[in-house]
């Protein structure tokens, strides 16, 4: 039996596991201290929590719990690696100069950053992606100078799904003497990262992404070889090892922690079964609709994503004959404009092609039998809408 509506647009949010909801209702109630206090039980309880939260956290992304701090969501912490880092920096190059790369592709939580760091004088270079969607390695490699303190490349994209050579990115980064940040916030959980292998010095993470609560986020910061070092952008009390002062929401860094360690012992055969429901959806649609094609790279993607482009359909209007499936043509934070996607603008599609696109985000609670249903569903509501907009007419 399927339930409606269906849930698939996991990239905007997942829902709350069952067992992260139940790991921090005690901390609304009877365990409701604060983590900084250290004079009596309750400071300490919650303390002793927020740390084992921090080491779970740790052991996912292959840190030390030291290399954590916690921030409201990975726009939070997408800033202040950003704007950290060029502020710490900027003396280090000739005549005080800072120069950041980063993706076209990349989600506005760093674009926009970047463009306040570019009107306070800050040299910026956009790569362009291949029409993959992946980062061209030796174009990056290129375009570090002397002046270069930043590269920022996410993990795996929010709108395509596609994930970026990573390592690869480190090994560059490392021999050229920059620091290497990545968005992490749609990958953390689903594929495995290791700071270290990849050679990430910074990385932006967030639970919602992840089964966890919304609210409440990490920034890998890390400690040695190379040291990092961060201008703090939110000051007053000297929290998270001075990095990040504020009152730490304790339930739901409980929560954070406790999603990240059932990630870390299911992610392989929960990432075999959401791939395997992408795949059903994909080829489902495609045996019954003509004109679809597959945005970025089917090899290089997450195993919930899937992003598909429907010829001569709108896909705010398909999105409409939807009422009973939950979707969208894009990221969240961009869903109030009716602006084409950058990101497949970015990828060579035309303008009709990015608004005849439809993002599909498959998670944990999925069925086969729901998935069957989105897709006849989608194929019957392209048909009609083609049938009532002709070809010759558009």
């Amino acid at each position: 039996m399927v339930y409606k509506p269906v849930y698939l647009d996991h990239q905007a949010t997942t829902p709350v596991d069952p067992r992260v909801l139940e790991a921090m209702l005690p901390f609304f109630g009877a365990k409701f201290g604060n983590a900084a206090s250290r004079s009596h039980s309750f400071g300490w309880e919650a303390e002793k929590s927020v740390e084992l939260a921090r080491k779970r956290i740790a052991a996912l992304a292959g840190a030390t719990p030291r290399e954590i701090v916690f921030t409201s969501g990975a726009t939070e912490s997408n800033n202040l690696a950003l704007k950290g880092v060029v502020e710490a920096h900027r003396g280090d190059r000739p005549n005080g100069i800072a120069h950041i790369i980063t993706m076209t592709t990349e989600h506005r939580a760093v674009l926009d950053p970047v463009k306040h760091l570019e009107r306070l004088g800050c040299r910026v270079t956009l790569l362009p992606p291949l029409a993959d969607g992946r980062i061209d390695l030796d174009r990056l490699r290129a375009a570090i100078e002397e002046v270069t303190i930043l590269v920022s490349v996410m993990v795996a994209n929010n709108e395509i799904g596609v994930i970026q050579p990573v390592r690869e990115i480190g090994a560059i980064c490392r021999e050229k003497g920059v620091l290497f940040h990545c968005d992490a916030a749609q990958a953390f959980g689903k594929i495995p990262i290791d700071v270290d292998r990849d050679g990430i010095d910074l990385m932006s993470i967030s639970a919602h992404k992840m089964y966890g609560p919304k609210g409440v986020g990490a920034l890998y910061v890390r400690r040695r070889n190379p040291r990092v070092p961060l201008a703090v952008q939110m000051e007053g009390g000297g929290h998270e090892f001075g990095l990040r002062s504020g009152t730490l929401n304790v339930p739901a860094i409980v929560g954070f922690g406790e999603a990240c360690a059932i990630c870390a012992r299911e992610m392989e055969p929960e990432g075999e079964r959401t791939a395997g429901l992408r795949d059903r959806l994909k080829a489902r649609i495609e045996a019954a609709a003509e004109g679809v094609r597959v945005n970025g790279s089917m090899e290089h993607r997450l195993p919930g994503n899937l992003n598909l482009s429907f010829a001569h359909v709108n896909g705010e209007s398909l999105l409409m004959s939807l009422p009973d499936v939950a979707l969208s043509t894009g990221s969240a934070c961009s869903s109030a404009t009716a602006a084409p996607s950058h990101v497949l603008r970015a990828l060579g599609l035309t303008e009709d092609q990015a608004h005849s696109s439809l993002r599909f985000g498959i998670g944990r609670f999925n069925t086969e039998e729901e998935i069957d249903y989105v897709g006849d569903r989608v194929v019957e509501a392209v048909r009609k809408l083609r049938e009532l907009s002709p070809v010759g007419e558009r």
